[in-house]
């Protein structure tokens, strides 16, 4: 397939980058070729400032993906009112193509009188039907005030979860069905759970858990590096999606047809011609599929 073609300009509608600060200039000057870009939402909570200019000028360039990883849509606490009202504000501003957070939570009490503490990092929650009536209530509640739909992202987790009652993919079917949102399916973060529970075959284990879910609940699809340290995986945004990553990619466009997919790079920020490259590898992937769902 060659640069220009009809398949690939179809396939780049689909294909996104990570908008991180020090590639705001480059990207607005040299306005490459993406199907949209995605940022963190509390990054533009302010009412004003220079981050909200330059994401209002990248608005005007590219459709916009928020995602954010603060709604602690998992916690019996209930959801904060502040972080909602400035997700909502930011949401009517931009006017997003798709809004996004994670199945974790945040938020917790030590006790019945105690504050309520949060917590910098994401944290799983057991897939049980208690957890899922927590999940589905707080995500209905984020989408009655949003007035749209939201994508839930699967976690990456670093132990069993020894209290659960099903397996992640039927708890992701179950919240969709019931919540009315959709899946954002992180694709390395199936790959680093797998790594960590040493599964025999990741990329086997990886497309399984794709071939389980429903038609049609993945919005959005993250592809990122991971590191490997002596006896762990650490999700790290860091580094180029891996081969055996590209493999799950490609299973997962043949079982899901075409979604839109970004390229997530949080840490080790490399230049923007890197990441731009990845982006191209997902948009021929993407172009194929295209192209047979077309046929």
């Amino acid at each position: 397939m060659q640069p220009g073609s009809p398949r690939d300009a179809a396939a780049t509608v689909w294909t996104g980058i990570g908008l991180r600060q020090p590639h705001y200039d480059e990207v607005l000057e040299q306005r490459p070729p993406l199907g949209f870009i995605e940022v963190h939402s509390e990054n533009f909570f302010a009412d004003g400032g220079a981050a909200l200019a330059v994401l209002a000028s990248a608005r005007e360039l590219y459709p916009v993906s928020l995602h954010g990883v603060g709604l602690s849509l998992g916690s019996a606490d209930g959801l904060d009112p502040w972080h909602l009202d400035r997700l909502a504000r930011l949401v009517e501003r931009i006017e997003p193509a798709r809004v996004s957070d994670h199945a974790s939570f945040a938020r917790a009490r030590r006790g019945p009188s105690a504050a309520t503490v949060h917590l910098n990092d994401l944290l799983p929650a057991a897939f049980t039907e208690a957890s899922l009536q927590i999940f589905e209530t707080h995500v209905q509640q984020v989408q009655e005030r949003l007035k749209r739909p939201l994508l839930v992202e699967n976690l990456s987790a670093y132990l069993a979860g020894f209290d659960d009652e099903m397996d992640e993919a039927a708890f992701f079917n179950s919240l969709c069905r019931r919540a009315g949102c959709g899946l954002l399916l992180d694709l390395n973060n199936l790959m680093v759970n797998a790594l960590n529970a040493g599964e025999a075959d990741p990329v086997a284990h990886c497309c399984a858990f794709v071939d389980a879910l429903d038609a049609g609940i993945v919005g959005e699809i993250h592809l990122a590096g991971h590191q490997v340290l002596d006896d762990i995986v650490i999700d790290d945004h860091g580094s180029p999606v891996c081969k055996a990553l590209w493999r799950v990619y490609e299973w997962s466009l043949h079982r899901l047809g075409p979604v839109p997919t970004l390229i997530e790079w949080d840490s080790a920020l490399p230049p923007l011609a890197v990441l731009l490259d990845e982006a191209r590898r997902s948009r021929a992937i993407l172009a194929a599929h295209t192209w047979r769902a077309a046929a």
